[in-house]
């Protein structure tokens, strides 16, 4: 089931930034082994550019292993190794783990799937009432594609990520000093739908073993930022970030 749920600010007045917008572009490599029947592991690799194509935001690596239990229904689960520059060109590291179920659909030509995943992200975070080290989200995704083409396949998807555990907070915003008081920290309990994306793209089957994959991604992020002192009795301020991203994407696969 898609889960969308709507940002919960409690009783802290939070401030909406305008939009931001940004090119990219994403290059990544996966090689996809056959085990047994229906039993595959995959490794992948990929390197994003953003900043208008002018700076490596991020590297991600990971080993991953689906089983497809019927022609409709596959399962699967991995880790992945990520290194993302944050605002301040620092590089940080994140372990991620996740576990994803699909089913999906044919209908002639056409094939209908959606697929749900459910990933916890950790990080080394400075202060912990301002981040969750252990992040907890779900992607759901609606995917279309098109097989009468010979060896292309375009395809089209919507795709949601929800929060389940950002950092929540109660407070009084005073209009007058243009500050809050009375904070009071809530846990891992504010959950919201922070990520809405759409792509474009066409696989061509290049060879049995050779694949490759053009796509554009069209990525509307919703960032909730919390600014506390070190010792979590004091809000300085609460913010939402927007910005939609556009990337433009290619992908190798080798499957033996």
């Amino acid at each position: 089931m898609i889960i969308a749920l709507i940002p919960v600010l409690g009783f802290a007045q939070g401030t909406v930034n305008d939009l931001e917008t940004d090119l990219g572009a994403r290059v990544n490599v996966s090689l996809n082994k056959k085990i047994a029947k229906g039993l595959h592991v995959v490794a992948e690799g990929e390197v994003r550019l953003s900043d208008n194509f002018s700076t490596i935001g991020r590297f991600q690596a990971g080993l991953g292993v689906t089983y497809k239990i019927s022609p409709v229904f596959k399962v699967g689960a991995g880790y992945q190794f990520i290194e993302k520059q944050n605002s301040s060109s620092e590089w940080k590291p994140r372990h991620r783990f996740y576990a994803d179920a699909r089913a999906a659909l044919s209908a002639g030509d056409w094939s209908f799937s959606l697929k749900e995943r459910l990933q916890l992200t950790h990080r080394e975070v400075n202060n912990v009432y301002q981040n969750n080290p252990n992040s907890l989200s779900l992607k759901s995704r609606f995917k279309i594609s098109y097989k009468g083409f010979l060896s292309v396949t375009p395809y089209g998807y919507v795709e949601l990520r929800n929060v389940f555990n950002d950092p929540a907070c109660s407070a009084t915003w005073s209009t007058t000093s243009q500050a809050y008081s009375d904070y009071t920290f809530k846990g891992y309990t504010d959950a919201y739908l922070n990520r809405v994306r759409g792509c474009l793209g066409a696989e061509w089957k290049v060879s049995k073993h050779h694949a490759l994959d053009f796509y554009v991604l069209g990525d509307y992020c919703y960032e909730k930022n919390v600014d506390t002192n070190s010792g979590g009795t004091k809000l300085k301020s609460l913010t939402y970030d927007q910005a939609f991203n556009t990337a433009f994407c290619i992908g190798y696969q080798f499957s033996f």
